[in-house]
């Protein structure tokens, strides 16, 4: 009987092995696949059975959570969609999320390890820490100026603070409301269908997903380049530049906007942008020259993420000396985001140095407790001191008595310089009008914002003075709300 009773226990053991065995192998080493399954919804009704974290502009929350009491509990909740859609995207039950939503979804959605102060435990009981929060570097007034300034046209605005790489403002229009897409009901699968179809793509951010012709704003980058190899030393000497400029090896004529580009001095042809001059300073210079200075400013750069990823801003490399001389005025292959050209007024603000941008000051818990900072910023030099130095001269100039007259600031010190790109089938699109600009206030000891604005829908026929007409007065709005935010703090 005893011999009976021991082999009963040991296949009883041998069944509780197996069964510990078992659970072992699903909960342990097939749980990924268990968790990844479609069919199992376990893990979206614990992604939504708590509020998300909440992101956070001058310290108030710009998201929430609503409670619809259904399986999938929360919903998001946005505060002025349409303003900060291009900084927050959309956290939606239904299409999952997008830019901070998505680059930060592990702070916001609580399953962080940081959030856990034990996170072996918290594998074990499956629990899930309260979402975290982050705040952003916006600057409220600077990114409502912006979306204000834009108004109905098609266009984008990126502001960053040269001496940081703080983003300030990141707008983007037409927009739309992220709150449409929250839920999972008919009428977001309506909203999702209706913002996929516009035309207009108004979920498109511009800031950072769209490049355009960057137009007469790159000689900016033209003229810190010739200025850098030694092509340009007087900027006041004359250039030795035809008007018309025939392109290098064809018989194509370039010619100006403006009366009187005839061998200009770098001084006035910067200042009343005369395509001939810096088409021949590009050529001048060289492939080799110009692409340095593009990439050092940031161009062909495609790991640029803040943290969301940018579109690559591009400089063509392999161009002949007639290509290069029209990518030399920001035509032929050359693109770029708003937020590069904002870059590159910064690099002339700051001294010659890109800080790398980023639009996340800290994470924290829900508590307030801060888990990470930005830290310091990777630097490039893009120009010499010396060059940045004389740079900002030459912006000042366009201000004070050239194009861009539009975008001066009582008691501050501004530069800046416009653009018209051509663009579309034999230039037949309307031009996009550029601005790019930084500003000093005449009692900081060194600029506070640096800005680039496009605008998609310019008047076509007003040629290089539209970026001054159109954009300028978007860039001085924001200028302004920046520099009255660092005279009373931060915003």
């Amino acid at each position: 009987m005893t011999r009976y009773i021991r082999h009963a226990a040991c296949f009883c053991a041998l069944l509780l092995v197996a069964l510990v065995v078992n659970a072992a192998r699903i909960q342990v080493f097939q749980a990924r696949s268990y968790d990844d399954n479609p069919a199992n919804r376990r893990t979206s009704i614990a992604r939504y059975g708590q509020p998300r974290g909440d992101i956070l502009v001058g310290g108030e929350p710009v998201t929430g959570s609503r409670d619809t009491r259904e399986q999938l509990r929360y919903e998001r909740t946005y505060a002025d969609g349409p303003l900060y859609a291009p900084v927050t995207g959309f956290a939606s039950q239904e299409y999952g999320t997008s830019l901070l939503e998505h680059a930060e979804d592990d702070i916001l959605s609580g399953t962080d390890p940081m959030l856990s102060p034990l996170p072996l435990w918290n594998d074990f009981t499956r629990s899930q820490n309260p979402g975290g929060h982050v705040v952003t570097t916006l600057n409220r007034a600077a990114q409502q100026a912006a979306y204000d300034g834009l108004g109905d046209r098609k266009g984008a605005v990126a502001a960053i603070e040269p001496s940081t790489g703080r983003i300030l403002a990141l707008v983007s229009t037409p927009s739309y409301d992220p709150g449409a897409l929250s839920g999972n009901n008919a009428a977001v699968g309506r909203s999702w269908a209706r913002l996929n179809r516009d035309v207009d793509k108004p979920m498109l951010n511009r800031a950072v997903r769209k490049t355009y012709p960057p137009g007469s704003t790159f000689k900016v980058v033209t003229a810190a380049a010739a200025l850098d190899a030694g092509v340009i030393k007087n900027l006041d000497a004359p250039t030795d530049s035809p008007d018309p400029y025939t392109l290098p090896g064809t018989r194509t004529r370039l010619t100006n906007e403006s009366d009187g580009c005839e061998d200009l001095s770098l001084r006035e042809a910067f200042k009343w942008s005369c395509n001939t001059v810096f088409a021949k300073l590009g050529a001048d210079v060289g492939v080799a020259g110009m692409t340095a200075t593009a990439q050092a400013f940031g161009f062909n750069d495609t790991s640029l993420r803040i943290p969301f990823p940018v579109a690559r801003s591009t400089f063509d490399t392999t161009v002949d000396r007639a290509q290069l001389a029209l990518s030399s005025i920001g035509q032929y292959n050359t693109r770029a985001t708003p937020l590069q050209m904002a870059m590159v007024a910064a690099a002339v603000a700051n001294g010659g140095q890109v800080r790398q941008p980023y639009l996340v000051e800290r994470r924290t818990r829900a508590s307030g407790v801060t888990l990470t900072t930005a830290g310091s910023r990777p630097v490039r030099q893009a120009m010499q001191p010396s060059t940045a130095a004389r740079m900002r001269k030459l912006m000042e100039d366009v201000v004070r008595k050239g194009t861009g007259t539009n975008a001066a600031i009582p008691g501050a010190t501004v530069g800046g310089k416009t653009g018209t790109a051509q663009h579309g089938l034999g230039n037949s699109g309307t031009p996009y009008a550029w601005f790019v600009s930084w500003a000093r206030g005449d009692r900081d000891m060194e600029a506070k914002v640096a800005v680039a604005v496009v605008v998609e829908e310019a008047e076509a026929d007003r040629g290089e003075i539209s970026g001054g007409g159109d954009a300028a007065p978007i860039a001085r709005a924001v200028m302004e709300a920046v520099l009255g935010s660092s005279r009373g703090g931060r915003g």
